[in-house]
């Protein structure tokens, strides 16, 4: 499992090679490519790593109450300096076509309201945390881009921001018990709560950003 926590201290236990790849490029498993055997190079290994940011950076101010799965845009820069420098990884990105969401604002009000705290770490997630899966939607000082990433995370499926929103929010959905439209579907359940908030989910054909591994090697002797 993979952990940000306050201070923006990154700490990984028991990750594969490829699941660090995802992590550190913001990207989902369907998003790398390459030479099969490069990527899975660890060959099952597993690791555990422990990394923090400089005390100058913006995250080493974050605060957060807990421990919190996805990392920022300077957690994820320095793990991928990190998978260079021990895995001498060596990727590029392309575009193809393919399956995506886009994320618009939909024709209601707008639920969304300025972060009660900018220094909060960004997160967006179910009621009571983890996925939304049928409960509603909450986020903390979350911008549109880093909402639609998360989006994708649980779809599958990757997510593009179309709402021009700038800054970040904070929001909350409750899907009440007796909701019609609440559903145990993963899927039906994130078109609900984000069209609570105020904004819309459209399948569509665009471009899906990808991670191609060019090198990688085992890891390196501390």
């Amino acid at each position: 499992m993979f952990y940000t926590y306050p201070g923006g201290r990154i700490v990984a236990r028991g990750c594969d090679l490829k699941y660090l790849i995802m992590i550190a490029f913001n990207v989902q498993d369907f998003q790398i490519s390459g030479d099969p055997d490069s990527i899975s190079h660890d060959h099952g290994q597993r690791f555990d790593i422990q990394a923090k940011p400089p005390d100058s950076s913006l995250s080493a101010h974050w605060e957060t109450g807990s421990a919190k799965i996805y990392p920022g845009p300077e957690e994820r820069q320095m793990l991928q300096s990190l998978l260079a420098d021990r895995f001498h990884l060596a990727v590029h990105r392309d575009t193809r076509e393919g399956p995506v969401y886009v994320l618009s604002r939909g024709s209601g009000d707008l639920k969304l309201t300025p972060p009660k705290d900018k220094n909060e770490f960004p997160w967006a997630g179910g009621i009571g945390g983890g996925l939304p899966d049928g409960d509603g939607i909450h986020g903390i000082n979350i911008s549109m881009p880093e909402l639609a990433k998360r989006l994708s995370s649980w779809l599958g499926r990757p997510v593009i921001d179309k709402t021009g929103m700038q800054g970040s929010f904070d929001f909350e959905f409750r899907s009440g018990e007796n909701d019609s439209q609440s559903s145990t579907d993963i899927t039906d359940s994130i078109l609900t709560s984000t069209k609570g908030i105020g904004l819309n989910l459209k399948s569509a054909r665009g471009p899906v950003e990808t991670i191609v591994i060019d090198h990688v090697e085992q890891l390196s002797p501390n």
